[in-house]
């Protein structure tokens, strides 16, 4: 079974994020930057919450808010799912599916240890399954 671990073990535990107060544009140009989908928010050292392409077009584009006055804080996804390094990779997932998001933070005793996507997990089941495939073929075949 694959936890969480495993795939911060591969992609390891870096996570952008922004501060609260920081505006709508500084966290798009940020995410921009770094080819992502989503920023972490932080309060000091507390996820408050999440900032993602879907809030930057929903609740700052499509309503003609001004992205260099709107503070992320008033835009973002405050109510977000998080998980820990020991998360099942299927409970992630059904979490995600479930809430219909694409980003879970990795926290553990209040502090954040990095973020999973949906790809992440898929590329994870993928390597698993990949793997499996392998050991039954040497099983049945035999080694080379």
């Amino acid at each position: 079974m694959s936890l969480v671990r495993h795939v911060l073990e591969t992609k390891g535990t870096s996570v952008w994020t922004v501060h609260k107060d920081q505006s709508a544009l500084e966290a798009a140009k940020l995410m921009h930057e770094k080819h992502i989908g989503s920023v972490v928010v932080m309060s000091a050292d507390v996820v408050v919450g999440i900032f993602t392409e879907r809030d930057l077009m929903n609740r700052v584009v499509a309503e003609q808010r001004d992205a260099s006055k709107t503070k992320v804080i008033d835009v973002m996804t405050g109510r977000i799912a998080i998980c820990t390094r020991d998360t099942t990779l299927e409970s992630c997932r059904s979490a995600m599916t479930k809430n219909k998001m694409r980003h879970l933070p990795v926290v553990e005793d209040g502090k954040l240890l990095g973020i999973i996507s949906s790809g992440d997990i898929l590329a994870r089941e993928l390597q698993d399954q990949e793997e499996t495939l392998r050991y039954l073929h040497e099983y049945m075949v035999g080694p080379n």
